[in-house]
Order: C-alpha cells, then structure tokens, then sequence
C-alpha cells in the first residue's frame, strides 16, 4: 500500500486460516477501550492480545509527527511488552490507523502487520464450506466466523432453500452462481435478535419465497406487527429439497416462533434451541421464565429424534467447536453427552430446568430490541447503524453466561 510499503496486510482470509490451524501470532488492537471489550479476535485457542488505543499512542509518545510520536511511544511503552518471536497483528477499527502502529513496530524491528479492513472486514467477512455434496443433495454452511452467526443452502436437483440468511446477500448469490443452483425459497427460523436478517432482501433480490413462523411476525417488546411480506411457517409444513423433504418442527422457547428442520434422520437445522455447547436463551422477548417453560418441552421434543441425526446449529460461541474441516456439526447423541443445557434438561425436572435457564442467563443486549425492529420492518437503518447494531459476537446462547468466568475464551 502506498506509503506503508513495507507493512504487511493480512486479509479477513488470512486471518482465519490463521485461527482455525493455531498459528500464533500476538494482536495490538488501537481500537478504544469499549469497541476492544465488545469485540475482539478470537480463535481455536487464546489469542494473546493488548488494547493500546490509537488516540493514547499519539498522546503519550509525546512528539509534534505523527509518526514520530507512534515510534518513541511503540519504542518506550510497548517493546518491553511484545514477543520479538511472533508476528504483531495491528487491528483497528477500519484498517487505516492500524497501517501507521505496524510500520513503526516494523522500524523497531518486529513483524508488524495490519489487518486490511479492520475489524470491520473481519466482521464482515464471511466463509462458506460444504456440509455433504452427493447426486441429488448439497448441504452448505455459511458463517460469519467473527460473529459466530452460522446459516444454510440446501439444494437438490438444481433448486435451492436458503435457511437463516445472514445481513450481506453476496455469499448466496455467488454460491448459486458458483454452484448451477436457483434459490426459490428462504426461510428464517425465528425472528432474529442477534444480526440483521438477510432473508426478505434476498427473497427479493432471487424472486424467491419468504417464510417466517407468524408468531414472530410481532415484534415481542413493541406488540407491533411486522410491516414486512412473508408466508406463513406452520409445524409440520413440508418443503421439497429435490427428492427429499424439510420438514418443519415448530420449538417455541427461544422465540414463540421458533422452527427447526428435519431432513429426513439425517439433518436437523436447529437454528436457535440447541447448539453445539449449549441451548439457547429464552428471555429476549421479555417474558423469561413463561418461554422457559416452553424451551424445556421444546428441547424434549427434539431429543426424541434419531440419535443418529446430525445438528447444524444456528450459532457457536468459539472456533474451537468446529471440526478440523471449519463446520460446525454433531451427532445428537454426542450432544446429550456434551452439550451443557441438554445434559441439563435429562437430569433436572420441569421446576429444576426453568431455574437452572434463568440463572444461566447473559446479560441483555440492549441492541437487540433494535435488530427485531429492523427484522420486522418496523425500521429501515442505513449501512454505518447496521454495522453498529451488529458490532460484536452474538450472545443468543446460554453459553455466553460462562465467558466472564472462562476469561472469553468459551
């Protein structure tokens, strides 16, 4: 890059291979403090990292150049504190300022790099791997690594259901194209909280069908309809995937309308009830401890399914729950073993069950409220408030409750 020709940049790309093969590298992020606590970078295992503000640096080096000030504060404040064995990845907000620490860091010596785009791009980036690809059935998962948002393309003989589109509509549409497929119909679990659906934008962008419970087709702390077209979800409804079928299995709890699907014993598209290491919070409409009780049914009925069945999740809390492939997968008789909210549910009564959800809750997100908001229509952000609605990793699972308790590391 012009005037920072000796800095190297790491991609979003980059960055995740990085993370999900372990490589060790040390992050500098001059981000300020609240944007640092919100989101951070995360892998397979911790990844060591310091929160220098960028504004603090200038400040403190004490210099009338720019550059000058960043190198004497770099030289006396954070050498001591950096491995001169790893590579320093700089992190900013938009990979601007992070360009300036990491060629200074390089004058002194160190493999300083800065991540092209900043957090931004790492949050908005997104990665796509195959599920199971054989005549007549294609399952694809795609991600948003840094958010730990996960969504569905499932298609059969040529025609595609996309389930719990993510805000950014380019993955699907590329992966149709890449792929030969039509996308006629998309489908959102539930009335997402946690990111920006891009399920009625892509419905519209392909032509295709939008489908969404109508028991979140109200926003759950306003009591406002949503102002957005859809068709109605109703348990039991069955969608053609070539030829085989996705059956819809309404598990109110999470939501009031939330659906999972079933693909013949083979698939269960869990959304938000059962992830890999947990189950997911039942409070984010305000009425915790009545969806609680219906999360305990739900979850029953679910556990009734072949134990052979396997459970594509519509989040994880970290990268470490992936496989050696980067999919997020498991049997649902590994889960009864692992999964910390299932192996609650098999040993707690109905009573024992709905104290054990309301103790484990997470702390509210207040931009929640707003993201159903948006879901339901009901408002209409531009980008830059998108973007800020959705900083930071989801916290839809009981899982987050542990974190402070893990340091973050889940």
């Amino acid at each position: 890059m012009a005037g920072h020709p000796e800095v190297e940049l790491w991609s979003a790309w980059d960055l995740l291979e990085r993370l999900e093969r372990r490589g060790e590298f040390f992050v500098l992020d001059v981000r300020n403090r609240e944007e640092f606590s919100r989101f951070r970078i995360e892998g397979r295992s911790p990844v060591p990292s310091v929160n220098v503000p960028y504004f603090e640096i200038l400040e403190l080096g004490g210099q009338d150049d720019m550059m000058d000030s960043i190198v004497a504060y770099a030289e006396r404040d954070l050498a001591p504190t950096l491995p001169a064995d790893l590579p320093i990845l700089v992190v900013c907000a938009k990979g601007d300022t992070s360009l300036f620490v990491a060629e200074a860091l390089r004058r002194l010596g160190f493999a300083g790099a800065s991540l092209e785009g900043g957090m931004k791009a790492w949050g908005d980036h997104y990665a796509a791997r195959p599920v199971v690809e054989e005549p007549g059935l294609a399952i694809y998962q795609v991600s948003r690594p840094a958010r730990g948002c996960l969504s569905y393309v499932a298609s059969g003989d040529g025609r595609a259901i996309v389930i719990d589109a993510l805000r950014h509509l380019h993955p699907y549409l590329e992966l149709a194209r890449a792929k030969g497929f039509t996308i006629e119909m998309v489908i959102d679990t539930h009335g997402h909280a946690d990111h920006i659906s891009g399920g009625r934008a892509l419905a519209s962008a392909t032509g295709a069908s939008y489908y969404l419970h109508p028991y979140d087709g109200m926003h759950p702390i306003d009591v406002l309809p949503a102002t957005i077209p859809y068709e109605f979800l109703r348990d039991g409804q069955r969608f053609p995937l070539g030829r085989r079928q996705l059956e819809a299995l309404h598990v109110p709890g999470h939501t009031l309308g939330m659906v999972a699907f079933r693909l013949d014993d083979r698939f269960l598209f869990s959304g938000d009830s059962i992830f890999l290491r947990s189950i997911s919070r039942p409070d984010l409409g305000g009425k915790a401890e009545a969806w609680a009780r219906l999360h305990a049914r739900s979850l029953r009925k679910l556990l009734e399914l072949p134990d052979r069945i396997a459970v594509l999740p519509g989040h994880f809390s970290g990268l470490d729950e992936a496989d050696e492939s980067g999919r997020f997968a498991a049997s649902l008789e590994d889960l009864k073993q692992r999964n910390d909210g299932l192996v609650a549910l098999e040993r707690l009564n109905e009573e024992g069950f709905v104290r054990y959800l309301i103790e484990s809750l997470p702390a509210f997100v207040p931009e929640y409220v707003e993201i159903k908001r948006v879901n339901a229509g009901l408002l209409a952000p531009n980008e830059e408030d998108a973007a800020t609605l959705e900083l930071g990793k989801n916290a839809c699972a009981l899982a987050q409750a542990y974190a402070a308790a893990s340091g973050g590391q889940l």
